[in-house]
């Protein structure tokens, strides 16, 4: 005698291994062939892919973001003197020389939010800075302030403080 229910219905295991199979391909309904690859959508052109038209080398590379700047911006000036204006991932000026007693302003004038903060021990510990937001500090002692930003640390600029 078999336990079976009945000759058509599947036992447990079976139906829990094809839904497991379902799920894991997103209960994507697999319209063809494992064979039949990947092809466009309408009005798409992916050269290098199946039913693409082009070679793989006509993708264009992608620059190196952390040097390239964004095209069609001009560098930033600043706001004034005594300020310093960060705008596409870089401080201008880079270079500040002040006198002791001066009170440099940062302006974050890019989307994303930067710091301003010395490198190795010095006073420079602003906040994370929002877009359009200051950041002031008055320099009292002569010398010279290296600072970047903590949250892309390749951002650097240095103020220099005479007496």
């Amino acid at each position: 005698m078999s336990h079976d229910i009945h000759p058509r219905i599947p036992r447990l295991p079976a139906l829990i291994g094809a839904l497991a199979l379902v799920a894991a391909c997103g209960g994507s309904p697999h319209r063809g062939p494992a064979s039949a690859g990947i092809t466009p959508g309408a009005g798409q052109n992916l050269p290098g892919m199946p039913g693409g038209t082009g070679s793989a080398s006509a993708i264009p590379e992608m620059p190196n973001t952390a040097t390239a700047a964004p095209t069609g911006s001009a560098p930033a000036t600043p706001v004034g003197p005594n300020s310093v204006t960060i705008k596409n991932f870089a401080f201008h000026p880079a270079v500040l020389t002040v006198k002791a007693g001066t009170t440099v302003t940062w302006t974050n004038q890019d989307p994303e939010p930067h710091t301003v903060t010395s490198q190795g021990q010095g006073p420079l510990r602003s906040s994370a800075l929002a877009s359009g937001a200051r950041y002031p500090y008055k320099f009292t002692t002569p010398g010279t302030y290296k600072y970047l930003c903590s949250i892309h640390p390749f951002m650097t600029a240095t103020v220099t403080v005479t007496q």
